[in-house]
């Protein structure tokens, strides 16, 4: 498991949650592997209880599975979470993007270019986990430029099954169009036609539907 430094005032039970779902959307900790409190408290310096607390918040998305004395696993890929994470992402996004039409500055289209030429670059340099970092930080943006910040963390914090497939796509698909994708949507914003940039989020968050035989192939065991 891949671990980065505890930010300053997280409590152990979010740190453990976030080193979690971090290792499973980018597949650290595979569909289907077991979880042991106790290696895991070991790993990241804590005590049992908020690790199995943190458990207990993913088990509650459906996540993690629990099995009374037994422990714990990583859900294995059910395409039914993924599509109700990508349904929640598609009501939210698309009202925002509209919005973002009408609210962007040219400070903020500058800095969701930046980020896309960033994308750019790490894409060229074959580097997925940077990239999904990106992409994540291009849609908050889109909800912080629409003073929708809360939004975007409470979205977040439930999407895990999308953003797993998401993760996936980044290697497994070799046409991927998340890029292109993102710079069609600047565009729109910049020309503020809402309509347009609704429709391109809309195609945006459904093309895990497409890739899904690209993903099967390339992770044969991680679906339910």
């Amino acid at each position: 498991m891949r671990l980065s430094e505890r930010n300053l005032k997280e409590t152990g039970r979010e740190y453990a949650l976030r080193m979690l779902k971090d290792n499973i959307i980018n597949l650290d900790l595979i569909p289907g592997s077991m979880l042991s409190e106790n290696e895991l408290s070991a790993e990241m310096k804590l005590s049992r209880t908020p690790v199995r607390e943190a458990l207990i918040e993913l088990s509650k998305v459906k996540i993690v599975e629990v099995y009374p004395q037994k422990g714990s696993a990583v859900a294995f890929v059910d395409y039914e979470l993924v599509e109700e994470a990508r349904f929640m992402r598609e009501v939210l996004e698309c009202a925002v993007v509209e919005l973002a039409c009408k609210l962007a500055s040219e400070k903020d289209l500058e800095a969701l270019k930046e980020n896309v030429r960033l994308q750019e670059f790490y894409m060229e340099n074959r580097s997925p986990k940077k990239l999904l970092e990106l992409d994540n930080e291009f849609h908050r943006m889109l909800f912080h430029i629409t003073s929708k910040d809360q939004v975007y963390h409470l979205m977040d914090s439930i999407t895990i099954h999308f953003d797993r497939i998401r993760s996936m796509s980044l290697t497994a698909v070799k046409d991927l169009k998340t890029i292109s994708d993102h710079k069609e949507i600047v565009e729109a914003i910049a020309a503020k036609d809402g309509i347009k940039a609704k429709v391109l989020m809309e195609n945006h968050l459904s093309r895990y539907k497409f890739d899904e035989e690209a993903l099967r192939r390339a992770y044969p065991g991680y679906f339910k």
